[in-house]
């Protein structure tokens, strides 16, 4: 597909790019992670840049924030040659990054974070604190953050770090920023706040780039859109001229939609299958109260709910992470002690965790030893784990989950994001589980992972087991059978395959009659929780 949008002109009346990279190469050993790739943004632009797992996106913003050199090719900032490497306030001062994974040391305060290694004006000069203070209110305060200065960091929520880290950016006098996955951990309204503020700097000059896996977002927020594939650049586009067909398309070099999957005609789930999961009165201290659900042999589930809900606690607490203040839990008619992790895999739960970063990898080991964690027993004799029956393990594991990694011995932290969600994937049904539980099991990999994995569970129920997805994104909650919506610790509305998007998210943002339903909603004979 051909770009339909050019480079900004230049010249009289037209300031340049506030960042352009043209012709960048850039390899790895024998891996090519960049191939003749460009991108260029504009002054006070939203510019989204879009691509598969493996496509060089990590790899370009590496290549624009100076921490790896192209080996070919050129990067300018406004029109002058990109700072030389190891000029880090150079750097600091034409782009900045704010990461998935927050760079904010949380046990300083916020006006310790916004100036790190410039508290006071030189080396030997005391620090003082009432003045570190006020310029950290001014800072806030000329780019409308509403937090206290005198905060700590590890008390702020997530959109209260991206807006710190953001003023932190500009007050390095930076007019570009990259945002990486931004909106990987905020509900409905943190993100809708964020794109707020967004638009707001905008206005003010600054020029984003937002990468992001939900493309709805793209079409929210940005106003041209940038797809690599395969290590090069593919087409950059008006993304009001761009279907979102065409889109996923130039991402994935094929006709693709995640719709094959939830419009896959599913197994009819009888009324009297076997009960595999009993949610039963539930209560977590500030999660949930009195919570009643239940899921069915052959039955994926979704459990949906904004980031106060308390969804993603109860689906925890299934796995046994959380103790429960009343009610229990049983699988397969079997009692789970809540609180108990050895417990819960007893019982039969698999569970894939929220952040896969902080719960579901141990980054410095291999993609065998990530994907067998939960089966070492079965390893060898004795409490022993041989190297040759992890192999081989892993091995399956990597085949049946089309795990793309050059051999079970390479650090899990050397595989894309897709790929590694697929570790973690293939570590939750590496006790082949009576019930799974995925929590937002699609969090930040492409569109071809996305249906891959989604494609995944619903096989987990069609071979009659039972799974259930704690998401609040659409597209997770798509191969469900039915979905349940809580809100404030409550369920508050069902919905049966049929679904309408706007009576779903209607639901989850609390916006929909307690207790009630939509037309689609639960067949005959189901009550308010779902039995």
């Amino acid at each position: 597909m051909a770009d339909t949008a050019t480079a900004p002109p230049t010249g009289p009346g037209h300031p340049a790019p506030v960042a352009e990279a043209t012709g960048i190469s850039k390899r790895f050993g024998a891996t090519v992670a960049l191939r003749d790739a460009r991108i260029s943004i504009a002054a006070g632009e939203s510019h989204a840049l879009v691509g598969r797992n493996g496509a060089g996106k990590s790899t370009l913003v590496s290549i624009l924030t100076g921490l790896q050199q192209p080996d070919t090719g050129s990067l300018r900032f406004s029109g002058e040659p990109a700072p030389a490497v190891g000029d880090i306030d150079a750097w600091r001062s034409r782009v900045a990054c704010v990461y998935q994974r927050s760079t904010i040391i949380g046990e300083l305060t916020v006006a310790e974070n916004l100036f790190l290694n410039r508290q006071s004006p030189g080396a030997v000069q005391p620090i003082r604190w009432k003045q570190l203070r006020l310029r950290a209110e001014e800072l806030l305060g000329e780019y409308g953050v509403a937090v206290d200065p005198a905060a700590r960091a590890k008390d702020l929520t997530v959109e209260q770090r991206q807006f710190v880290e953001i003023a932190r950016a500009l007050s390095f006098g930076a007019r570009f920023i990259i945002l990486d996955e931004p909106t990987a951990k905020l509900d409905a309204r943190g993100i809708g706040r964020l794109f707020g503020k967004l638009r707001d700097l905008q206005d003010q000059g600054v020029a984003f780039l937002f990468i992001s896996h939900h493309l709805q977002e793209v079409y929210d927020l940005c106003a041209t859109v940038t797809v690599y594939r395969d290590a090069a650049h593919i087409l950059t586009a008006p993304v009001a001229e761009l279907g979102h067909q065409a889109l996923v398309e130039a991402m994935t070099g094929e006709s693709a939609s995640l719709a094959a999957v939830a419009e896959a005609p599913a197994p009819t789930t009888r009324a009297d299958s076997a009960e595999l999961l009993s949610i039963d009165g539930l209560t977590l201290p500030g999660a949930c109260e009195d919570l009643s659900l239940s899921v069915r042999s052959g039955e994926v589930v979704g459990l949906a709910g904004a980031a106060a809900s308390g969804n993603v606690q109860v689906g925890e607490a299934v796995a046994g992470l959380h103790r429960a203040g009343a009610g229990g839990i049983s699988v397969g008619g079997r009692a789970v002690r809540t609180g108990s992790v050895p417990s819960a895999l007893a019982s039969g739960v698999g569970l894939v965790p929220e952040d896969r970063h902080l719960q579901g990898l141990v980054n410095n080991r291999s993609v065998a030893e990530n994907a067998t964690l939960t089966v070492t027993d079965q390893l060898g004799p004795f409490g022993m784990v041989l190297p040759s029956r992890t192999r081989l393990f892993a091995r399956r594991m990597i085949r049946d989950l089309d795990i793309k990694t050059p051999s079970a011995a390479t650090p899990v932290s050397a595989l894309s994001g897709g790929n590694q969600q697929k570790v973690v994937v293939a570590r939750a049904l590496a006790t082949d589980p009576h019930v799974l539980v995925a929590i937002r099991p699609t969090n930040g990999v492409d569109v071809k992972s996305k249906e891959f994995l989604l494609g995944r569970i619903r096989q987990v129920a069609d071979g009659g087991k039972a799974a259930l997805i704690v998401s609040d994104e659409l597209d997770d909650l798509r191969v469900c059978d039915r979905v349940v919506v809580m809100f404030h610790g409550r369920v508050v509305a069902q919905f049966q395959r049929g679904w309408r998007d706007e009576d779903v998210v209607a639901a989850i943002e609390g916006i929909a009659d307690s207790g009630t339903a939509s037309p689609h909603s639960p067949a005959s004979g189901t009550d308010e929780h779902g039995r």
